[in-house]
């Protein structure tokens, strides 16, 4: 019998109640303790500001994240680059930019100049923030008390308002209340001289002679401003006039509401109404620098209104909306349809008061909401901004809700105003923010999807770069993708049209010291050189372009020197290096140059006033290829292909020649030739990145050692490992490349663009192939010697004492058979052995190349292709990392005294200078899918990702299942669902041997939950889908469209690939004018994949949510029952029910542990059932001890769940103290821990992050403590609809114990509370139980990082701040807390996390 509200919520107090006290119980006997920490934060902007934050010259903008604030700069080149972001431990309702005044100057002599950020939030408190350059990051001034904490919407501080000269503020409530403020002229006390709350506080509900003015802004608020004042006009004593957009309660219209602010008598008067038939008005903007001229903005038009007689405002000027845009050409544009939630004028007044009021239902990421397909007849203003410093007329630019952009330009010249409307400047997604900041550029910010920077250039806006937004990731999968323990996120983000798939990888932070102009277009090859073999630093930067060669000298500025060091400046160098000391040689199509440069270029240059350089060419042919190494230069020609083994001999002082050693014909061309740079000698110094310290116990190859070792690349395809000697060239081993896919057929773009020789405990060869894969070759172990045995033939290796002696001896040149065997090879020697390809990994789609970090054989390797990683040598198999930097085309090592682990990267025509730093960072690489990606799944025996999307702008279906290549992101397979049809939930169940995915869907409009939390009467369908390949036909190539690609074709960004704060870059998926137009992938030789249905069924009631179950059983939900199902036989055609439970309200989420079945519905919480499989029935065994709506849940074992709700918080509940025998449905579950996040948790799942460098074994020797960061426990990953991903990591009780009491005394120092104001034990126990152990706070434990030696100390010894009592003990607690413990606990977690 279903429950009535009341009687339900009756029930549910009661067992709280009895419950609560076991819960504290039930939580230290199990000892389950978690740590809650922020890993990438939220990257939703709803308030953007522009000031002078760090120094009275700086140009800071600020976006307001609700849980966070950012700090961000624009740059010349009009990329946004983050300064730093800051977690407030609140939630952020407005902010805005207090500008800095005298009022300011006389209370903080070291807040000169600088301008202050205001903040209303949750707290109940207005925050005047200071940005601290020292700490960098923001610290309150002020705190002023406006209402008790909470969100009430008749609670003040929904909005600001700040005055023109930063004298006056103004913030409001939701409805009916406003308060003003006035800063302090005096030097000491606090920061507002005088405030006023309108109506007053103390007003009763009686008669009063001012009941008129109180009721006079009754109803919702929508919009402020105050009015500016001639200053050569008298006024009376600087009272402030505020313009206000109300709606009465009963009117369907706003109207303007001027009020006047009487300081002396501390009254607030109404001085006039402005109401004039017609559109909705909605926001009030005051034209700067007009006294008194502000723009009334109405869905359909804008009014120019003069309020410089505040009792007689009026509208000056006119300006209709609803007009028709020029058109403007194709590519400046981003077409796209405008948001869906758009209604008529009734419906915008419905859908904005709510919004406002922070009451809306409307929820695009509910799925089983409507979104309401009406259009809205009247164009609107969404966003505006106008311009900064300027000097003419006033300037705004605003978009419409279609996505246009326009420019208003009000004039004064004639006394009265005229406003001229611009043509449109650009078209794209509607806008929620805009800010014009100085530079011409122009920061958007869209509501679903990636925003902007856009400049100002000859009345048209250019887009410049994306400001990323993964928000809101509605699901997402975690996979260890290539079973490294290294896990990555596929995350569904976005909504329609911006709809995304982004991928989410652990990666390697990068310090950005330099970028150049966007000057070097057309670079072909970068290369770093040393002045000598044994020099610690490079000397030379080398620069090829397509006809041109420029040398730069390596220091503190890149200066070129191309004519001191000799290179031939007017042809494209192939290669170049180091010969010998002070012997450079570059390598182009027509000849080798041996240079010696002057001491201009070096301090160690011949003496001279130009270089002498000499050179050697091929007879009757080009170069098409070349590497240089120690006392060796190789060559290779085309037509015919050869290949020529050159050395360099002195003739005399300054004089030195190039002599042909020998060449041999080749069978196949080569495609790349890489010489070590250090010979094979008995020796090793190890890198910083590797462990490796002695090469005494690595195992050799034979033949290796015995000469000058070096590794090609050839079109057959394959990679030969040759050794030089004085007998000649000897092959020591092939390695042939022959992929194929799963259906035998082999894959193309086999050839090798770059190979390298690896030496670390054993010698392997990596080759980076043009279609984008990387590979690994090792020796078989019946060819290996120890280098102990091969030290008695040290004599005969050619170390540089020696290396002339033998080179000069060797004059045979012989020829290459079709083994590509040397002649002179030794029966006896087995030699060539064939190389094992032991591993092969799909890095990108672009080729590969590989740029090692240093001359020594286990130097870490750099491979570029698609996006720059880093390749781990000391690890087996193929073991890389993403960078966080943008796609770039070349890369080189810089080493310098001011910059010794310098890299170079070629991105956008820009050099960027960078250094690796030792910390990790969440990288994120996005592919557009068009529509709202809703569910994603992982299939390993594809490895391709399943994605359901909705709301696809397709004629015949709005949803449909797809399958996405990881790799390039493009749509290998779709299935369509039928017209009206909407996918709601899938999941992939296994039928005998293989794996199926199993579909539900809905196919009734309208929600599926009633006001009541019961479940509507609608139908839903469940489909069983297979996952095949498909034979190509022998037609050729197939071309695969991808739905939506004209939103991908005129979008400016396809794939974006960084850090939320970091720079964002809009690099194609291809290189190839072959591989990729804009429209679709070629897929060529490759797998086809296709999604062919096996069972479809109509079901009773939407499909919401699949689990499988056991190993045959799979679940399925509809409405508010649940089924236990299967397929007989293992036969993916049939689909039996075997038993059936209902609970009393709607289910939103399935998951299953072992026999545990956890269900969770709206109201109820979260649900035990076992499945007995004798009986085949269900029976309810634990129920949630509080009324929750469950977003998601995660069963971490049969016990425990983890469980996220709408309000945003996550709670685990156990069990695992109750007997289950004769257990009572109402006998409830422990509430084991609990933490509000503030942000709503749509997806839960395990996994984590979490992997090891090299580097963080030195972070193991942490003495005494036993953290459990390790991915192998039960670590829960959390994302949110604001973008932020959560981590929950276990950790020990002594660990938990020893942070809570640094938390305690962090959340009320000085240096660490919450700037907003907040309490934080109210804030993180919110919609929770009182007395229920709470989950660390590990945003705020790292505060104590950042906090120098004297500082940490100073915390610890402050006094703690009782959780229950909110008030400070009166002294410390003994024993003291050791500071080196509580660093290295933090450090090793904020390592391993971050």
């Amino acid at each position: 019998m279903a429950l009535s509200e009341e009687e339900c919520s009756t029930a549910k107090a009661s067992s709280s109640s009895s419950s609560s006290s076991s819960s504290a119980a039930g939580s230290s006997s199990q000892g389950v303790n978690y740590l809650a920490k922020c890993v990438l934060r939220g990257s939703v902007v709803l308030q953007v500001a522009y000031g002078h934050l760090r120094s009275p010259s700086s140009s800071d903008v600020v976006f307001g994240k609700e849980t966070s604030i950012e700090l961000v700069i624009i740059g010349e080149d009009g990329i946004a680059t983050s300064v730093c972001e800051q977690t407030v431990f609140g939630t952020i309702k407005d902010l805005a930019i207090l500008p800095w005044n005298e009022k300011l100057g006389a209370q903080n002599s070291q807040m000169h100049g600088k301008d202050l950020l205001i903040v209303v939030s949750d707290s109940g408190k207005l925050a005047f923030l200071s940005f601290c350059n020292e700490m960098h990051r923001f610290f309150p001034v002020a705190n002023v008390q406006l209402s008790d904490p909470g969100n009430s919407r008749h609670q003040l501080g929904k909005m600001l308002a700040v005055d023109s000269t930063g004298s006056f503020i103004a913030t409001s409530a939701h409805e009916d209340r406003l308060a003003l403020f006035s800063l302090s002229m005096s030097a000491e006390g606090d920061i507002i001289d005088e405030r006023i709350f309108y109506p007053p506080e103390n007003e009763g509900s009686g008669t009063s002679t001012r009941s008129v003015q109180r009721t006079s802004i009754r109803g919702t608020i929508w919009s402020m401003c105050f009015v500016s004042k001639d200053s050569v006009q008298p006024h009376e004593e600087n009272n402030p006039v505020l313009a206000v957009v109300l709606t009465r309660k009963g009117n369907t219209l706003n109207e303007l509401v001027l009020l006047r602010w009487n300081i002396r008598e501390r009254a607030v008067y109404v001085l006039s109404q402005y109401l004039e038939a017609g559109p909705l008005a909605h926001s009030i903007v005051e034209v700067p620098h007009s006294c008194g001229f502000a723009f009334l903005l109405r869905a359909g038009d804008a009014l120019l209104m003069d309020l410089r007689d505040a009792h007689n405002p009026h509208c000056v000027y006119r300006t209709n909306l609803n007009f028709s845009a020029h058109t403007l050409e194709e590519q400046n544009f981003a077409e796209e349809s405008s948001r869906a939630h758009d209604v008529d004028d009734e419906g915008l007044f419905n859908v904005a008061a709510c919004a406002l009021l922070q009451l809306s239902d409307y929820d695009p990421m509910c799925i089983d909401g409507d979104s309401g397909n009406c259009k809205l007849d009247c164009k609107y203003v969404c966003s505006f901004s106008w311009e900064t410093k300027s000097d003419r007329s006033a300037r705004m630019i605003f978009c419409l809700d279609t996505g246009e952009f326009f420019m208003f330009d009000i004039s004064f010249d004639s006394g009265s105003p005229k406003v001229n409307i611009s043509d449109c400047l650009y078209r794209g997604q509607p806008c929620k923010s805009l800010l014009w900041v100085d530079g011409g550029f122009l920061v958007a910010i869209v509501e679903m999807g990636d925003g902007m920077v856009l400049k100002v250039e000859n009345e048209r806006l250019i887009c410049t770069s994306p400001i990323q937004n993964i928000a809101p990731i509605l699901d997402m999968s975690i996979v260890d993708y290539h079973g490294e323990k290294r896990d990555q996120m596929f995350a569904c983000c976005g909504v329609a049209p911006e709809g995304s798939l982004r991928i989410i990888r652990s990666g390697i932070s990068v310090e950005k010291l330099l970028r150049t102009d966007s000057i070097y277009e057309g670079i072909t090859g970068t290369w770093t050189v040393r002045m000598k073999v044994k020099d610690s630093y490079h000397s030379f930067l080398v620069l090829s372009f397509v006809e041109e060669t420029r040398v730069l000298s390596v220091g503190l500025s890149f200066t070129d020197i191309t004519d001191s060091v000799g290179f031939q400046p007017n042809v494209c160098t192939l290669s170049c290096g180091l010969v010998g000391d002070g012997q450079l040689v570059q390598i182009h199509r027509n000849a080798i140059r041996l240079c010696l440069p002057t001491n201009a270029a070096h301090s160690e240059g011949i003496p001279l006033s130009s270089p002498v350089c000499t050179s050697w060419s091929p007879n009757n042919t080009s170069i098409s290829l070349g590497a240089v190494g120690q006392d060796l230069i190789v060559v290779s020609t085309s037509n015919p292909y050869f290949l020529y083994v050159l050395g360099v001999r002195s003739l005399s002082a300054y004089h030195y020649e190039i002599y042909e050693l020998q060449h041999v014909r080749l069978q196949y061309e080569l495609s790349c030739i890489s010489i070590p740079q250090r010979h094979f000698e008995l020796r090793h110094s190890g890198t910083p990145l590797s462990p490796v310290d002695n090469i005494r116990t690595t195992v050799l190859p034979v033949g290796v050692g015995m000469g000058i070792t070096f590794v090609i690349g050839t079109h057959r395809p394959s990679v030969e490992v040759l050794s030089f000697t004085p007998q000649g060239l000897r092959v020591l081993g092939t390695g042939t490349i022959s992929l194929t896919n799963t259906m035998e057929t082999a894959v193309s773009g086999c050839i090798p663009q770059d190979v390298r020789l690896v030496l670390v405990d054993q010698l392997y060869v990596l080759s980076g192939l043009r279609n984008g894969m990387l590979l690994r070759f090792e020796w078989p172990s019946a060819f290996a010697t120890s280098s102990s045995e091969s030290k008695s033939h040290s004599s005969t290796i050619p170390f540089p004492e020696n290396v002339d002696r033998v080179l000069l001896n060797t004059k045979t040149a012989n020829l290459f058979g079709s083994e590509m065997c040397a002649f002179n090879v030794s029966g006896k020697d087995d030699l060539p052995v064939n190389l094992q390809l032991i591993a092969t990994r799909r890095i990108g789609v672009t080729p590969v190349f590989l740029v090692p970090l240093g001359d020594s054989f286990d130097a870490d390797i750099i491979a570029l292709s698609d996006r720059p990683w880093l390749l781990h040598t000391a690890r087996h198999s193929l073991s890389y990392t993403s960078i966080s930097f943008q796609p770039s085309t070349h890369a080189t090592p810089v080493c310098s005294a001011e910059c010794p682990k310098g890299i170079l990267f070629v991105a956008e025509n820009c050099l960027h200078l960078v250094e690796m730093v030792h910390s990790k960072r969440l990288n994120v690489q996005k592919f557009h899918l068009g529509g709202t990606p809703r569910k994603v799944l992982y299939h390993s025996e594809s490895k391709l990702l399943v994605v359901m999307r909705t709301e696809l702008s397709n004629d015949t279906s709005s949803s449909d299942i797809c399958c996405v290549d990881p790799i390039s992101g493009s749509v290998v397979a779709s299935y369509k669902l039928d017209p009206g049809e909407t996918g709601k939930c899938m999941e992939l169940v296994r039928a005998g041997n293989e794996q199926v995915l199993v579909v539900g869907t809905s196919q009734s409009p309208g929600p599926a939950i009633m006001p009541s939390g019961e479940a509507e009467s609608t139908k839903g369908r469940l489909i069983v889908l297979r996952i095949e390949q498909v034979p190509i036909s022998d037609s050729g190539s197939i071309l695969f469209s991808t739905v939506g690609s004209s939103s991908q074709r005129n979008s400016p960004f396809r794939e974006m690939f960084c850090h939320a704060t970091e720079q964002l870059s809009s690099s194609s998926i291809c290189s190839s004018p072959d591989d990729i137009s804009c429209d679709g992938i070629k897929v060529e030789e490759t797998e086809v994949w296709r999604l062919r249905s096996t069972y479809s069924n109509n079901w009773p009631g939407m499909v919401l949510a699949i689990c499988p179950y056991l190993d045959h059983y799979f679940l399925v939900s509809a409405g508010n029952s649940f089924y236990v199902c299967a397929f007989p036989s293992d036969n993916p055609q049939r689909v039996r029910r075997y038993a059936i439970a209902r609970t009393r309200f709607m289910i939103t989420s399935l998951t299953a542990n072992f026999n545990r079945i956890a269900v969770g519905d709206c109201r109820d919480g979260i649900l035990f059932y076992s499945f007995h499989e004798e009986t085949k029935k269900l029976e309810q065994t634990f129920c949630d001890p509080s009324q929750r709506l469950v977003a998601d849940c995660v069963l971490t074992d049969v016990d425990t769940a983890v469980v996220s709700d709408r309000k945003g918080s996550i709670a685990i509940l156990s069990c695992s103290d109750r007997a289950e025998d004769n257990a009572s449905p109402e006998r409830n579950l422990t509430l084991t821990c609990a933490y509000y996040m503030g942000e709503i948790a749509m997806s839960i799942k395990k996994g984590s992050f979490i992997y090891k460098l090299p580097a963080d074994d030195m972070l193991n020797s942490c003495e005494g403590l036993t953290t459990s960061v390790d991915p192998s426990h039960s670590t829960i990953m959390a994302s949110t609809l604001l973008g932020s991903i959560m981590i929950f990591i276990p950790i020990s009780r002594e660990e938990y114990e020893l942070l809570e009491a640094v938390q305690a005394r962090l959340i009320v120092h000085p240096f660490t509370a919450p700037v907003l104001g907040n309490d934080h034990n109210e804030y993180r126990s919110r919609e929770n139980q009182v007395g229920v152990p709470k989950i660390l706070d590990g945003d705020m434990l790292a505060q104590f990082l950042e906090l120098t030696s004297q500082q940490q100390e100073a915390v610890l010894l402050s006094p703690i701040s009782s959780p229950d009592t909110h008030k400070l003990s009166p002294k410390p607690p003994a024993p003291a807390i050791p500071v080196n413990k509580v660093v290295q606990l933090l450090e090793r977690i904020h390592y391993a996390l971050n």
